[in-house]
């Protein structure tokens, strides 16, 4: 018995995960889940009238959407599930019209605007396009010219005003992130956007390129704010951002994790690069007079974002990492163990 329950225990516990769910998954889920109350009851009935093909459909239909409950709940990926629903559910929409007649033509509204929670605009605005050019091929036996005039013209001002809200929360949603996630100062993102970009590649289910992440420490900081005064060491908080922009790809990510440290994720970079990369940066902070008379150097840790670990994990390694620079006397890069540590002969 202890056996049966382990077995059963590892094959379903993906429905016991815990895992934070996004925003696109829960409104697929709660689409389809609203779905199949809506539908099956059709289905029922028209199996008992005798109606097998329309039956068929609208019964597919309710499977279609616990197949993909069940798909995204265990896998996470709702990309092309929302896709493969939207499509399903057209299909379905102009099949039950063309087989049931006109008097099913309602759910043509419903059906589109579904799609718009779905997909992005653009995507759900191609597929009822195309719907709607199938549907007044069906309509042409059905109805008068002037009348398939007025449903044409009904669909096409939903489908307009679909796009626009959609268009336009997208938008506003895309703003209120990127400042609610960005530093005040310095213009780069916040310890929230941070976390949330850790978050979102531990959960990223597809396999993915090697990354790395590297806090840096502004070195005797303190001295700075101490004999030129804050507005100062604002100002060389703003020039160093600027000078890591300068010297990171554009595929890495920079933070500003506490006052004055702050966090790069190299994307697509191995231990191997991203000691590589802190080293120049050291470098060319070393280089660069962010204040005249007061030289600048910042201690930097690195370490793998191991996907085996959590983010809190790759966090605690780095910090590690920026300590064991520190300690060997600042204007130092230091990898962790999974890779040689970066030398250099420049000490403040």
């Amino acid at each position: 018995m202890p056996d049966l329950e382990k077995m059963l225990g590892g094959r379903l516990a993906w429905l016991a995960a815990r895992r934070k769910r996004s925003k696109e998954e829960v409104i697929l889920l709660l689409m389809c889940s609203l779905s199949i109350p809506s539908i099956l009851p059709f289905g029922i009935y028209r199996l008992l009238q005798g109606s097998w093909i329309s039956a068929a459909v609208d019964l597919a239909l309710v499977g279609a959407m616990l197949a993909v409950i069940l798909h995204v709940l265990r896998t996470g990926r709702y990309k092309a599930a929302s896709l493969g629903v939207t499509l399903f559910y057209s299909a379905g929409m102009l099949a039950t019209i063309h087989l049931r007649g006109l008097s099913l033509v309602y759910w043509v509204y419903p059906t589109m605007i579904a799609a718009y929670f779905m997909l992005r605009p653009a995507v759900a605005l191609a597929i009822n396009s195309v719907s709607m050019l199938v549907l007044v091929v069906i309509l042409l036996r059905e109805l008068q010219l002037l009348n398939l005039f007025t449903v044409v013209v009904t669909i096409s001002l939903v489908n307009l005003f679909a796009y626009i809200f959609s268009h336009r929360t997208g938008l506003q949603n895309q703003e209120l992130h990127t400042e609610v996630e960005r530093d005040f100062l310095t213009g780069v993102g916040n310890r929230r956007a941070l976390d949330r970009k850790l978050d979102a590649y531990a959960g990223e289910r597809r396999p993915q390129m090697e990354s790395s992440l590297l806090l840096l420490d502004l070195d005797h900081f303190k001295q700075v704010n101490d004999q030129h005064g804050h507005a100062t060491g604002d100002q060389v908080l703003v020039r160093l951002c600027q000078l890591m922009r300068n010297h990171t790809r554009s595929s890495d990510r920079i933070f500003r994790y506490g006052g004055e440290e702050f966090a790069i994720i190299a994307t697509g970079a191995g231990l191997s690069a991203a000691s590589r990369l802190a080293e120049g940066l050291r470098a060319a902070v070393a280089a660069e007079p962010l204040i005249v008379g007061h030289p600048i150097t910042v201690s930097i840790g690195v370490a793998g974002m191991d996907k085996s670990d959590k983010p809190a994990d790759w966090l605690m390694r780095a910090d590690k990492m920026l300590y064991a620079a520190k300690q060997a006397g600042r204007n130092a890069v230091r990898v962790d163990s999974l890779a040689p540590p970066v030398e250099n002969t420049e000490q403040v």
